[in-house]
């Protein structure tokens, strides 16, 4: 099992530190360091500006969102992201949700799953860069009737086959995941329900494509916050309000996949407690209705042994890069976070 480090969104005033914090992780041997976006800052910029000042950590998307971009556009990224890192970089994809496809880019969240498979059709046969032609539900190229002919990229991506991720969560978004891509990236996993919320449909999907679970990347992402073993419960305390975002305010009442997943997850009853106050106004009692042990069990908390305990039973369940998102008031605290995880799975001898 690999490490990796996740410095969410750009612009949320921690950029500078975000450059050191990635800086370091290259340096400690970190594998993959992902940015994201939604409706702020944009994922590629991010990249290029991390990739420009590391020397041998990978750079990732987790996620490029697929509405905001044709998939030959992100063809075109990923091949000059990978070549400008020296074959570095890893695309991840995503469909985002209702609220922002349909708010922000102004793109019908309707057939995602459809969506999806052929956007990355699009994007591997433009990257293999042969002329461009294709035939599906949404997208036809070149456009029939008009001046449009099939065209080949100009760019030369460093690699023949840059790994493609996408981001699932429910079970036949993870089927299908297994199905067409290099690997799944993952949000609230707790390692002792990974079977059941994802792996058993990632492998579904494997096998309908004839294929096993070997050199398949599961990508699970997981808050980071190091102390004494007696603190955890104010550890797990940081990141009440980033649970109760996802569980309660992410999507609308009827979709939301995250509180969805908390209640195949056993806190089905938690979870709707939650959404009804965050989506009310009420984000305090919404964050105080996250129970603590679904904090724990979707985190790594407390210390270094106790992480250490946790990445063995990631590592047995199936994980093969955990990411992690360090936390801390001030750079050192993250910096220390950092190093913290290199050290717990040093311990874990899960490397």
């Amino acid at each position: 099992m690999q490490l990796g480090i996740n410095l969410g969104y750009w612009g949320a005033g921690m950029d500078a530190d975000n450059l050191t914090v990635a800086k370091e992780a290259d340096k400690l041997g970190y594998a993959v360091c992902w940015a994201a976006e939604a409706y702020g800052s944009d994922a590629a910029t991010v990249l290029s500006w991390v990739a420009a000042q590391t020397e041998r950590i990978d750079v990732g998307s987790a996620i490029f969102q697929i509405p905001a971009r044709q998939p030959a556009m992100t063809a075109m990224t990923a091949a000059t992201l990978d070549s400008l890192s020296g074959g570095r970089f890893r695309l991840g994809l995503g469909v985002s949700g209702p609220q922002v496809s349909e708010g922000w880019y102004g793109v019908k969240f309707d057939k995602p799953l459809a969506r999806t498979r052929e956007y990355v059709e699009i994007v591997r046969r433009a990257m293999t860069r042969e002329r461009l032609s294709y035939e599906g539900a949404h997208w036809t190229l070149p456009l029939p009737g008009g001046p449009g002919k099939p065209l080949k990229l100009t760019v030369h991506p460093q690699r023949e086959h840059i790994p493609l991720y996408i981001a699932a969560i429910g079970p036949k978004n993870l089927e299908q995941t297994g199905e067409i891509a290099d690997g799944a990236l993952l949000i609230f996993p707790a390692a002792e329900h990974l079977e059941e919320t994802a792996l058993k449909h990632l492998r579904a999907g494997r096998e309908k494509a004839g294929k096993t679970m070997e050199g398949f990347d599961v990508v699970p992402t997981l808050p980071l916050a190091v102390g004494e073993d007696s603190q955890v419960d104010a550890l797990a305390d940081m990141f009440r309000p980033y649970t109760a975002l996802y569980v309660g305010g992410m999507g609308s009442r009827k979709q939301n996949f995250y509180n969805q997943l908390a209640g195949r997850m056993g806190y089905e009853k938690e979870a709707a407690e939650i959404q009804e106050k965050y989506l009310s106004g009420d984000k305090d009692g919404a964050a105080a209705a996250v129970p603590r042990s679904l904090i724990d069990s979707t985190s790594l908390l407390g210390s270094v042994d106790r992480i250490a305990d946790r990445m063995r039973a990631y590592a047995a369940a199936g994980v093969t890069t955990l990411t992690l998102a360090p936390a801390g008031f001030t750079l050192e605290e993250r910096l220390t976070a950092l190093r913290a995880g290199t050290e717990a799975l040093e311990r874990a001898g899960a490397a």
